[in-house]
């Protein structure tokens, strides 16, 4: 459904009125296209105290296609800013974040990220811990005040594994990102897969997508193809006529199967004979009530489906190996999972689950099969189950974020593809909002 709000503030009568009003400002998101591959303009490398990193962050930076400078006299208007803050370890460190940003934060171009790149918390040094997790309050705050539509994250990286970190800066700094931001990426220092030709990063995969007939799933599927990956698109039987429009139109297969039934994992696994390198989880529910008028059956329907069948499906393709080396595990959890929502203890509580799931899974995944396992969180996506919103709830979920707008299917399918690619061997167990930094959760 058309953001009529958004396209009339891009009005020049509409920008004076809610500027003189007050209301939001959202600004159009550059998103990936074949006429915008990248963002416009130069990366503004900073350096916030004595980095032992800065070399090797360096040449990662230069993989991702903008031109790299170290002075901010060199790029006055900048796509996107790295400040390199590995070695912030006291309170007073800080202020060398402070100095690196706050004369360049105006300059940066509309639709430009930042990306503050730090390390994880010591367990062993407190005044490290401090200034390290001061970083994420920085970059929260930092992402709700940047506005012009431009983001903010922070990237964790391990010190001795730089290169790691490739994959997910390409990301975090492209039109691919447009609709995350306030974000916190921990990276493990897993080396990153084969080299891949970063117009097809999946070339030679499969992937399988669950609930991908229409929606975020068609989206996934789509991007996925576009990516190279060999597809199989996964619905239920009643939805067999669009599962097979949306298959033919990507290039892939259609498998009609319902995802909770008792043969779901042998009947996924005959459908991908060479092993599957992807497995989307995607297909989901709502059964919304509030708990006191919430029957039994509508609990267990969201939790069947969201959670429980996610479960048993993942511990069996794994089990019987069908999801290769080197493959990857992508749920779709929600903000609603993270904050709550009325009326939606089920599907909050079956979102939830997903993040648990992934943050115990992951390591012994990596460990014993060398499958990665992640979650993306989507917010408020304009879908045809949005657009059913009543009118003031829809414009509250649009607007109620850093961005003021609601996300694209393509948001979520973007972030999916980066979780999906073999340079992403280090992003592992991590769960990712995509709802424009939401005022809801963390």
């Amino acid at each position: 459904m058309a953001d009529r709000y958004l396209h009339f503030t891009g009005t020049a009568p509409g920008r004076f009125l809610t500027r003189k009003l007050g209301l939001p400002q959202p600004a159009r998101l550059r998103r990936w296209s074949l006429e915008t591959q990248s963002l416009d303009g130069p990366l503004l490398h900073l350096t916030a105290g004595h980095s032992s990193v800065a070399q090797e962050l360096g040449a990662v930076l230069a993989t991702t296609g903008l031109t790299v400078v170290r002075n901010a006299g060199q790029a006055p208007r900048p796509a996107g800013i790295v400040v390199d803050a590995t070695a912030v370890a006291t309170a007073a460190g800080l202020g060398d974040v402070h100095a690196a940003l706050h004369p360049v934060v105006p300059s940066l171009a509309p639709g430009g990220r930042i990306v503050i790149v730090g390390v994880r918390p010591s367990a062993d040094d407190h005044h490290q811990a401090a200034a390290q997790q001061a970083l994420e309050g920085f970059v929260r705050s930092l992402g709700k005040e940047i506005g012009r539509g431009a983001t903010v994250q922070l990237l964790r990286i391990e010190p001795d594994a730089a290169a790691s970190a490739e994959s997910t800066l390409r990301f975090l700094l492209s039109p691919r990102s447009a609709y995350i931001s306030g974000q916190v990426v921990e990276l493990t220092d897993a080396a990153p897969g084969p080299a891949a030709d970063p117009a097809a990063p999946l070339a030679g995969r499969t992937a399988l997508v669950t609930g991908a007939a229409r929606g975020i799933g068609a989206s996934v599927a789509s991007v996925l193809a576009r990516d190279g990956a060999q597809v199989i698109c996964l619905d239920i039987p009643q939805s067999q006529d669009e599962l097979t429009r949306t298959a033919d139109r990507l290039g892939a297969s259609a498998l009609p199967l319902d995802i909770t039934a008792d043969e779901a994992a042998e009947r996924i696994a005959a459908a991908a004979p060479g092993g599957l390198d992807i497995l989307v989880h995607n297909a989901g529910i709502t059964r919304d009530r509030r708990l006191a008028h919430m029957p039994a059956d509508r609990w267990a329907q969201v939790v069947e489906v969201n959670l429980d069948s996610v479960l048993r499906t993942t511990d069996a393709l794994l089990e019987a190996g069908t999801i290769n080396r080197g493959g990857r595990i992508v749920a779709t959890a929600s903000i609603a999972g993270i904050a709550g929502n009325n009326g939606q203890t089920n599907y909050a509580a079956s979102k939830a689950g997903i993040i648990g799931l992934v943050r115990s899974l992951a390591p012994r995944a990596a460990a014993d099969h060398g499958v990665t396992v992640n979650a993306v969180a989507p917010g408020f996506i304009e879908t045809k189950m949005t657009a059913a919103v009543p009118l003031f709830i829809r414009e509250a979920g649009r607007r109620m974020n850093s961005l003021a707008q609601g996300g694209l299917p393509v948001d979520v399918a973007e972030t999916t593809a980066w979780f999906a690619q073999p340079a992403s061997a280090a992003v592992n167990g991590q769960v990712v909002r995509v709802c424009g930094q939401s005022l809801l959760g963390a």
